[in-house]
């Protein structure tokens, strides 16, 4: 589905992407995780057309994205901060995404899963950070596309919400959708992650399994696995 080939990006004199490679071609769940700066946010902006890389070629089903905007109505996106307009009660901002997409949606199926009925006529500004990221949530996931990515989705979630997050991912997995996920909770990649894509200046400096990355490592537990590849032992 996604083919990223010698992706360039810089900021000023400071390099961000560096000649990075990446093939996602089966269905499941990516987890592309790395130290603040390794270049994640950037992979994932140049991915929805948000950021412009100075080199390199990225592909979805095999169509340059690069100068096009309409492949992004087969993506969901959930941004790692959900600056919503304080003012619109969550129905009217659900409504007016709706309009803006204008797609088939399911947003009544999550405002139940989610339990959302009682703060839909509340304005977004009296919401606590946890409700938001619910409503987010629901943005993300109600157009039913084949490519989800999602930046820090556990962001403020109380862990009952967290479970029904695992829920729905593993139920759009079993779909057939492919979802990069980036996260610093390392227990939920270790529970929702197919694959560990691992960025180290602008690189890919690990990329398997779960069980793959703590046979390399040497470590049982995941979060020591990952702390290793920062170590100068393993860089």
């Amino acid at each position: 589905m996604i083919q990223i080939k010698d992706l360039h990006k810089k900021f000023g004199p400071q390099v961000v992407l560096n000649g990075l490679d990446l093939d996602v071609k089966d269905q499941g769940i990516v987890a592309v995780l790395g130290p603040n700066g390794s270049g994640k946010t950037t992979l994932i902006k140049s991915i929805l057309g948000m950021v412009v890389p100075d080199k390199g070629q990225i592909e979805l089903d095999g169509n340059s994205v690069l100068n096009r905007w309409n492949y992004r109505k087969n993506i969901d996106y959930l941004p790692q901060i959900a600056n919503f307009p304080g003012n619109l009660k969550v129905m009217e901002l659900i409504t007016m995404i709706k309009d803006l997409r204008g797609k088939s949606a399911r947003d009544k199926e999550l405002i139940e899963f989610f339990k959302l009925q009682p703060y839909l006529d509340k304005k977004l500004n009296k919401l606590s950070g946890g409700t938001k990221q619910k409503v987010n949530l629901v943005l993300c996931f109600m157009f039913d596309s084949p490519l989800i990515i999602l930046d820090e989705p556990t962001s403020g979630l109380d862990p009952i919400s967290l479970l029904h997050l695992r829920e729905l991912i593993q139920l759009e997995k079993e779909k057939g959708k492919t979802i990069l996920i980036t996260s610093h909770i390392m227990n939920f990649v270790e529970e929702v992650a197919d694959r560990i894509v691992f960025l180290l200046e602008g690189k890919i400096y690990f990329d398997g399994t779960v069980s793959e990355l703590k046979s390399r490592t040497g470590q049982e537990d995941f979060e020591h696995a990952i702390a290793n590849l920062l170590t100068e032992e393993y860089v």
